[in-house]
């Protein structure tokens, strides 16, 4: 079986403690371990070591990524992590350098990563109604879906050469909260997701 870092990105305010990305985290250990998977957790805020983190990626097959989606990007703590983490493995760990070469200065941007055969998931909590996204008639987000929103993070990811596993979302958890529906979705997602690897691995 696999080895799998789980990174839990919740930053915690007094009205948004993390329970449910906390219990998204604990979900999926919980079914990963049951499968026979190895499995790291790292709690952001709790605060981490950047360079075991960089050994961490190094030794995943799979990073999942859970985090609320805050100002339509990661919470800063995360995005702290992001930048501690991804400029320590810059030496070689997670990527050479930007991909471009002296003889092909302008050639090959972002294509130095060092994580090929990783995969990622991106699994996010919303405030945003699921209604709100894939709508051409929705003002906002005008017809983007959630991987439009969340490009950046496909594109860190793709700097280090790993390869996307398809997203996860739970909408409208604060104003409407459907919480059991989601966690059933979620156990759905992991299922197929983790079988379709096992037998892309097969």
């Amino acid at each position: 079986m696999s080895k799998i870092l789980i990174l839990n990105g919740h930053q915690p305010y007094p009205f948004a403690e993390g329970r449910l990305n906390a219990t998204l985290v604990e979900r999926a250990r919980d079914f990963l371990e049951g499968q026979g998977h190895e499995v790291r957790v790292t709690t952001v805020a709790d605060g981490y070591d950047a360079d075991a983190e960089v050994g961490n990626h190094q030794w995943a097959d799979t990073v999942i990524m859970q985090f609320p989606v805050n100002w339509m990007g990661v919470p800063w703590s995360f995005k702290k992590y992001m930048d501690d983490v991804y400029t320590a493995g810059m030496d070689g760990r997670l990527c050479a350098g930007d991909g471009r070469s002296p003889e092909a200065p302008k050639a090959n941007y972002g294509m130095g990563g060092t994580l090929a055969g990783t995969t990622y998931m991106l699994s996010v909590t919303f405030n945003a109604p699921k209604e709100a996204f894939d709508d051409t008639s929705e003002p906002f987000f005008r017809g983007a879906s959630v991987d439009d929103l969340l490009r950046p993070m496909h594109l860190n990811a793709r700097f280090f050469a790993m390869q996307p596993l398809p997203t996860f979302a739970a909408f409208d958890v604060m104003k409407n909260p459907e919480i059991e529906a989601d966690l059933a979705r979620f156990d759905a997602h992991l299922a197929q997701v983790f079988r379709e690897t096992r037998n892309a691995a097969a």
